[in-house]
């Protein structure tokens, strides 16, 4: 399975998920394709997230500079609490602030066990 095949495939589960629990949800048009806007915005009862969606099954999760970047703008401008959702295979979706990540020397970077331990899945994210 190509890489976007796989992504698409990621965000369309969490955008079903979130959709199940209420929230609309707007899947950016494009994503992952020098975008501008995270993969998913969810809205309910004035509540919003956005949400960058990685399937990624190795022990750390990297984000490039620019990508890195423009969700931290996106998330500046809007003021939307912003998150990298995390899919790991057999362990479901962890959810990652931005300042969460780790400045590398070439990129932005988490560990599968911080993310684990930081454990915020999407009930701890979202209103009820």
């Amino acid at each position: 399975m190509s890489r976007y095949a796989k992504g698409a495939r990621t965000e369309r589960e969490l955008f079903g998920i979130l959709t199940e629990k209420g929230y609309s949800v707007i899947r950016s048009a494009g994503s992952g394709v020098n975008a501008i806007s995270p993969d998913l915005i969810a809205v309910r009862k004035g509540t919003l997230i956005s949400i960058e969606c990685k399937a990624w099954d190795k022990t750390s999760l990297s984000l490039d500079p620019e990508q890195y970047e423009k969700l931290k703008r996106w998330e500046s401008n809007t003021e939307f609490p912003t998150f990298v959702a995390w899919r790991m295979n057999g362990k479901g979706w962890y959810f990652i602030k931005l300042d969460e990540f780790e400045k590398g020397s070439s990129a932005y970077n988490i560990t599968r066990i911080k993310a684990m331990k930081i454990g915020r899945t999407l009930d701890s994210i979202i209103t009820q």
